[in-house]
């Protein structure tokens, strides 16, 4: 799955040039690139000497700063290279950049608050009930009933407390599973970079708000296989087909390990099923809709629905037989689905994921 394919979306290319930001300019190569640190200084320079970047910008010394910050090192043999420091950095900016987005289009970054057992304090606050935890009592409203029922002398009851109303912080478990097939990279569309840009984000949302959630990443082409969360900013599509079954299958047995209640994968895709998984061998059927292989990934999508997975689909074309597979998966897994341009879709998947664990208990 290290097939390469490189494609500059250009007009994201030149809002970024227009704002002359260096280092995003540098995170969104380094994406499409798959990583690449050499690749991405040579693109850059290739800006310059065609006009895009001013003749007197010098990036030796950009690039400088960047192993004076440790984003990048040399390897032994004075490679370039990407360090932790750097994958964090990629991660931070493609979450600022999606989360910025949802604030400016008012998709909802903070949900409707509901009231429930939980560990974020709501401003309401009702009266005290046996078992409620201590720390959640409002000291100030519980004294000043007191004052009120005593007229204006302090003597506190178990009557006069009053407690905060609580949100009820579900914790989810959640595979991203991204399609890695030939088509993400086809007819003039990047579509793999920003997929890969939505798992670094979701990944910076949940480690840093969330740290109790599980993430989990797979990748599928012909195979799906899982890989860890460093190799993000690495990934490329290749000359594969689409293996949903074997997505969804593997996406099913590691949520199976995981002990939060709630359980998701999303899906991330813009082709209709071409392949399964058979012993050893991959079938595959690129043409049209071969039953057999949409009846078996439907199977599994019901296994997964039986499991208590929920299978979100995030669809990034709009090809007939695509819908048409998809709105029978979901009506079967009793999932949900959306569709999604590469442009929008950290921005349906960020706020789906924060309004979704969230329970809301009347």
């Amino acid at each position: 799955m290290r097939h390469r394919y490189r494609y500059l979306d250009p007009a994201l290319l030149q809002a970024l040039l227009n704002g002359l930001n260096l280092q995003r300019i540098f995170n969104q190569l380094l994406l499409a690139s798959g990583g690449d640190v050499e690749q991405t200084m040579e693109w850059m320079r290739y800006l310059q000497e065609q006009g895009y970047l001013p003749e007197d910008l010098d990036l030796d010394a950009f690039f400088d700063s960047l192993e004076d910050q440790q984003v990048v090192a040399r390897d032994q043999e004075g490679v370039p290279q990407l360090t932790g420091v750097g994958e964090r950095r990629i991660r931070r900016s493609a979450f600022e950049e999606i989360f910025s987005s949802l604030e400016r289009g008012g998709t909802g970054y903070h949900p409707i608050r509901s009231s429930g057992d939980g560990v974020e304090k709501l401003p309401e606050t009702r009266p005290y009930h046996f078992g409620d935890e201590l720390h959640h009592i409002d000291m100030a409203r519980s004294f000043q009933n007191s004052l009120k029922r005593n007229f204006g002398q302090l003597s506190l009851s178990e009557e006069d407390l009053e407690v905060h109303e609580t949100e009820h912080l579900a914790n989810c478990a959640t595979i991203v599973a991204i399609d890695i097939s030939h088509s993400m990279i086809l007819y003039g569309e990047d579509r793999i970079t920003p997929a890969k840009k939505v798992a670094l984000a979701l990944t910076e949302l949940i480690q840093s708000k969330y740290p109790k959630d599980y993430l989990g990443v797979i990748l599928f082409g012909d195979r799906a296989e899982p890989v860890f969360l460093s190799e993000l900013p690495y990934i490329q599509a290749g000359p594969y087909h689409t293996n949903t079954r074997e997505a969804l299958q593997l996406g099913r047995n590691l949520l199976a390990r995981q002990k939060q209640p709630n359980k998701q994968i999303f899906l991330i895709t813009d082709g209709k099923p071409s392949a399964i998984t058979e012993g050893d061998q991959i079938y595959k059927n690129p043409f049209g809709l071969d039953m057999k292989i949409i009846n078996l990934t439907l199977e599994e999508a019901d296994l997964c629905r039986r499991q208590g997975v929920v299978v979100t689909t995030f669809m990034i074309a709009t090809d007939p037989t695509l819908k048409s597979f998809v709105e029978k998966m979901t009506q079967i897994n009793r999932g949900r689905a959306f569709f999604a341009s590469p442009d929008n879709l950290g921005e349906f998947i960020l706020a789906d994921y924060i309004k979704n664990r969230r329970k809301r208990v009347k």
